[in-house]
């Protein structure tokens, strides 16, 4: 089980935790004047939208430090380098969907199609046990990278007998990648069927997954706590899925009534995880 996480270390991350949500919120205000009301509505339901589903990505950051027993202290460093390799990695994935939807329309009905069939399947699983270590990436790493047995400090890489080698932190970094890679294999077509630009698309992932550091350290003893979290985010992924097939009928769901059924569902997912609190396991 990985460290607890000390009490007098808690208001920090919360501190940040807010500064993220201000500097957004404040990009948003920026957004909204420069570009008009509705690119500032489309922004805050993104990154409202983007900032929910990456709640789920905590889960697998805390199961991939328990399984790897990383202390407290060293999983900030790991986290750091995660969402600076994201914020990168994401440019990439989204610059792929843009191209793809812009020169085959057809392709954002699929997104509708597989948010359809993530919703479902996130509301019918009852959850799935997850192995860091069968991680295939990790272990064609770990096949082809010379690997310490034991943590060596903060350090990814150490020198031994003229030689370098990484160490097991590596492999945690590698799985924190790989997780995001596949969130973000979920979670950015769902932003697709709330706008098509590139700027927003981009500018609202960003402002989500910069505090996920902080927000990480906030909420690491209390994820079990919004266990109703889950089939809310099912039935946004839902909403918006068919919110696409409607985009050019006229029964098309505009973006202020998108940002109130995405915020309304959340807040009661919330509200109904602190109302109806389940024991932890």
């Amino acid at each position: 089980m990985h460290e607890e996480i000390p009490e007098t270390g808690f208001r920090r991350p919360l501190g940040w935790t807010c500064f993220w949500v201000a500097l957004a919120l404040a990009f948003n205000l920026g957004v909204w004047h420069f570009m008009g009301r509705e690119k500032g509505l489309e922004f805050f339901t993104g990154w409202l939208l983007e900032y929910s589903l990456s709640v789920d990505n905590l889960f697998v950051f805390a199961l991939i430090f328990s399984y790897f027993q990383v202390p407290v202290q060293w999983q900030r460093k790991v986290l750091f380098w995660g969402i600076a390799g994201a914020v990168v990695m994401r440019m990439g994935i989204i610059l792929l969907g843009v191209t793809l939807v812009s020169r085959f329309a057809w392709v954002l009905y699929l997104f509708g199609v597989f948010l359809i069939f993530t919703g479902i399947k996130m509301l019918v699983q009852k959850g799935e046990a997850v192995d860091p270590g069968h991680n295939p990436v990790l272990r064609l790493v770990s096949r082809f990278v010379p690997m310490t047995p034991q943590f060596e400090g903060d350090r990814f890489f150490v020198l031994r007998e003229g030689r370098r080698m990484a160490t097991p932190l590596l492999a945690v970094l590698v799985c924190v990648e790989v997780s995001d890679i596949l969130f973000a294999v979920d979670s950015i077509p769902a932003i697709f069927g709330v706008t098509l630009d590139p700027f927003i698309i981009y500018t609202s992932n960003v402002f989500a997954i910069l505090g996920l550091r902080s927000l990480y350290f906030v909420l690491a003893r209390a994820l079990h706590v919004f266990h109703y979290l889950k089939p809310g985010l099912a039935l946004v992924l839902g909403f918006i899925g068919v919110k696409i097939f409607l985009d050019h009928t006229a029964w098309a769901v505009g973006t202020p009534v998108a940002l109130g059924v995405v915020a309304g569902v959340l807040g009661l997912a919330v509200a109904a995880s602190l109302l109806f609190p389940r024991e932890r396991a």
